[in-house]
C-alpha cells in the first residue's frame, strides 16, 4: 500500500480547520449584507416617492384652497349680482395683485363675470400666449357647465426661463346660478427641482398621469411633457390599478433601451388628489453597486486570505514533518545497525512552536476577516485609479515603456487644454490616453519585449493592439466614449495609419491628440531602437508632418505647451 506523506495529511487538516469557517463566515456575511443594502434601496425609493407624492398632493391642495379662499372673498364684494360689476373693483384688483406678490407659484390669476369678462393680475401676459387663451377658455367652458377644471402641465417660457405650468379653475355659483369663473395659473418650476433633487446617484424620478403620459420632469429640454410612458414597466403597473391604486409599490423589471433590456428597479406611489403617480426607477446595476462591490472585495479577500493560509499551513506542517522524518531516518539508521546515531527530537518544542505558529495564523485570519468587513463597507473604488492600475500593468509588460501611459496622458491633456477643450473633454481625453495601449495586454512578450526591430510578421501583430485595446473597453461601459482614442490614436490624416486607414475629419480630435502625444512621448525616450531625441527636435519633427500624419492645430498646441513650460521631462525615468 503507498504511503501518505503526513505533510499532505496535516495540510489538509489545517486547511479544513481555517479556511473552512473563513469560507462559511465569508458567505454568510455576503448574504446578510446584500439582502440589507437591497431593503436599504427600497426603502430609499418608497421614501422618495412617497415624499414627493405628498408635496405634490399639498401643492394641489394648497391652491385650491387659495379658490375656496378667492370665492369666499367673492361673495363679499359689492355689486357682485349686478352683470359682474363687483368683478371690476379697485379692491379685487388689489387683492388678486397682493395673491400674486404673496405666492412666487402663482404667475397669473383672474376672475371673469358669465360673459367673460373680469380683472385679472399677474406678471404673465395671457393675451400672448396661445397655450393660457386655450386653456382659460376650456377652463371658462368648463365652469359655465358648472365643473372645476385642471390642465395638463405643459412648458412656458418667460424672461427666456422655461418652465412647467398649470390652469387650474372654478366657477361662481351663486343661488344655483352661473356667475362666472376664477382661475389661477401655477409655475410648477418647485415640483421639477425637487424631482431634480431626487434624481441623484442613477435615480431617475419623474411624474405621470392617470393615462401614463409625462406631467413632470427633472429634464425639460430632454423630455416633452405630455409623452407616453408606456413603455416603462413600472408605469404600466401603476397602470394596471385603473385609478384604483392604494400605495406605493415597488418591483425588479427590463426596461428596453435601444436594442438591449435593461435590468432595472422601479417604484411608484400614488398622488390620490390629482390621479398622477411618482415614478422612481434606477438601473439595477446602479441600485445593487455597493452589493456587487461587496461581493467582489469579499471574493478577493477571500482568495487572499486563501492563498496566504495555504502558504503558512505548507510551511508549518514541513516544521512538524521534519523531526517526525528525523525521527524515522534516525530509527531505520539504528535497525541498520548504526548506532552512532541519535535522535534529537524535542516534542515538546515543536508542539509548543506549531502552538504559537497556529495562533499567529489565527490572528492574521482574525485580520483577515475584519480586512474582509471593511472591504464589504466601501461602495467603490476610484474610478482613475482603476484606470492607472490598467496603464501600469500594462507599461509593465514592457521596461521600454515604464511610465509611457502616464506621460502620454499628461501629454494628452496639456495639448487638449491648450486647444481650449471643455473640461469634460479633457478628462475622457485623460482616460483614453491612460488606456490607449491596453491593447498590448493581448500581445505575446516575445514580441512586445524584443529588444530590436520588429519583422514585417510581428509588427502586423504589434498593429492589432488598438482594435484589442478597444475590445477590451467597449465591456465596461463607463469607458464607451474613450474607445476612439484607444482604437484610433495611430490613425494618420493621409489615410496610412492603422487599424481602419481613416482620414482628415474622420479620425476624431481625441485620436489626433493622443496620436502627437504618444509620439512625443516616444522619441523623447530610450527605446532598443533609438535614442531619446531632444523635445525641440521631437515637436519640429512633428510640426514638419503637420496635415500629413498629425492635426495641424494638435501639434500646434503641443509646441505651445512646451514654450511655455508646461511639458516637464524626467529623464531618469526613462530606459537607457
Amino acid at each position: 500500500m503507498k504511503r501518505i506523506r503526513i505533510l499532505y495529511v496535516i495540510l489538509a487538516v489545517l486547511v479544513v480547520a481555517s479556511v473552512g469557517p473563513l469560507i462559511f463566515y465569508a458567505l454568510k456575511t455576503m448574504d446578510i449584507n446584500r439582502r440589507a443594502l437591497e431593503t436599504n434601496e427600497v426603502l430609499l425609493q418608497n421614501t422618495i416617492t412617497r415624499s414627493v407624492a405628498e408635496e405634490i398632493s399639498i401643492y394641489n391642495e394648497t391652491f385650491h384652497q387659495l379658490l375656496d379662499n378667492l370665492d369666499h372673498l367673492l361673495t363679499m364684494q359689492p355689486g357682485l349680482s349686478q352683470a359682474g360689476r363687483g368683478f371690476q373693483s379697485p379692491a379685487l384688483r388689489t387683492t388678486l395683485e397682493s395673491m400674486i406678490a404673496s405666492s412666487h407659484h402663482i404667475i397669473y390669476i383672474t376672475v371673469l363675470d358669465a360673459q367673460g369678462r373680469g380683472i385679472q393680475a399677474g406678471n404673465y401676459s395671457a393675451d400672448s400666449d396661445p397655450f393660457l387663451v386655450r386653456t382659460l377658455d376650456r377652463a371658462f367652458a368648463a365652469a359655465q357647465q358648472r365643473s372645476d377644471f385642471q390642465s395638463d402641465p405643459v412648458l412656458i417660457s418667460q424672461s427666456q426661463n422655461l418652465f412647467p405650468a398649470m390652469l387650474i379653475s372654478r366657477p361662481i355659483i351663486r343661488n344655483e346660478q352661473f356667475q362666472g369663473m376664477m382661475a389661477v395659473v401655477l409655475n410648477l418650476q418647485s415640483l421639477v427641482e425637487r424631482l431634480k433633487s431626487s434624481s441623484t446617484n442613477g435615480l431617475e424620478a419623474f411624474v405621470v398621469d392617470r393615462a401614463g403620459r409625462l406631467v413632470l420632469t427633472p429634464n425639460l429640454r430632454d423630455n416633452s411633457l405630455g409623452q407616453t410612458m408606456n413603455d416603462s414597466p413600472i408605469v404600466k403597473m401603476f397602470l394596471s390599478w385603473k385609478g384604483n391604486v392604494k400605495g406605493a409599490e415597488t418591483s425588479e423589471f427590463e426596461l428596453r433601451v435601444g436594442d438591449q433590456e435593461v435590468a432595472m428597479v422601479g417604484t411608484y406611489s400614488p398622488v390620490q388628489s390629482l390621479g398622477w403617480a411618482v415614478i422612481a426607477q434606477k438601473q439595477r446595476n446602479d441600485a445593487y453597486h455597493a452589493v456587487d462591490e461587496m461581493v467582489r472585495a469579499t471574493t478577493y479577500w477571500g482568495i487572499i486570505a486563501l492563498l496566504t493560509c495555504l502558504a503558512l499551513s505548507y510551511f508549518l506542517t514541513l516544521g512538524i514533518e521534519r523531526p517526525i522524518r528525523g525521527l524515522t531516518e534516525a530509527t531505520r539508521a539504528i535497525a541498520q545497525g548504526d548506532f552512532s546515531r541519535r535522535i534529537t527530537l524535542k516534542s515538546r518544542t515543536e508542539i509548543g512552536e506549531l502552538a504559537s505558529t497556529f495562533n499567529h495564523m489565527s490572528a492574521d485570519l482574525e485580520l483577515y476577516v475584519q480586512q474582509l468587513k471593511d472591504a464589504a463597507e466601501m461602495n467603490r473604488q476610484l474610478f482613475m485609479d482603476s484606470i492607472r492600475m490598467i496603464a501600469a500593468a500594462v507599461d509593465e509588460k514592457d521596461p521600454y515603456t515604464h511610465g509611457h501611459s502616464e506621460r502620454v496622458s499628461r501629454y494628452s491633456v496639456l495639448i487638449a487644454q491648450n486647444m481650449g477643450l471643455p473640461e469634460e473633454d479633457v478628462d475622457r481625453i485623460r482616460i483614453s490616453a491612460l488606456l490607449h495601449d491596453i491593447g498590448k495586454i493581448g500581445i505575446e512578450d516575445k514580441i512586445l519585449k524584443k529588444p530590436g526591430m520588429l519583422t514585417p510578421e510581428e509588427f502586423a501583430i504589434m498593429k492589432q493592439h488598438p482594435q484589442k485595446g478597444a475590445a477590451i473597453a467597449n465591456r465596461v461601459a463607463q469607458l464607451k466614449e474613450m474607445v476612439p482614442g484607444i482604437e484610433l490614436h495611430h490613425e494618420w490624416l493621409d489615410g496610412r495609419g492603422y487599424p481602419h486607414g481613416l482620414q482628415g475629419k474622420e479620425i476624431p480630435m481625441m485620436a489626433c491628440i493622443i496620436s502627437v502625444a504618444d509620439t512625443f512621448d516616444a522619441m523623447t525616450t530610450h527605446r532598443p531602437y533609438q535614442t531619446a531625441m531632444d523635445p525641440g527636435v521631437a515637436i519640429d519633427y512633428i510640426q514638419s508632418f503637420a496635415a500629413k500624419k498629425y492635426d495641424p492645430e494638435v501639434a500646434t498646441a503641443l509646441a505651445a505647451a512646451f514654450t511655455a513650460g508646461q511639458i516637464k521631462m524626467h529623464r531618469a525615468a526613462t530606459m537607457v
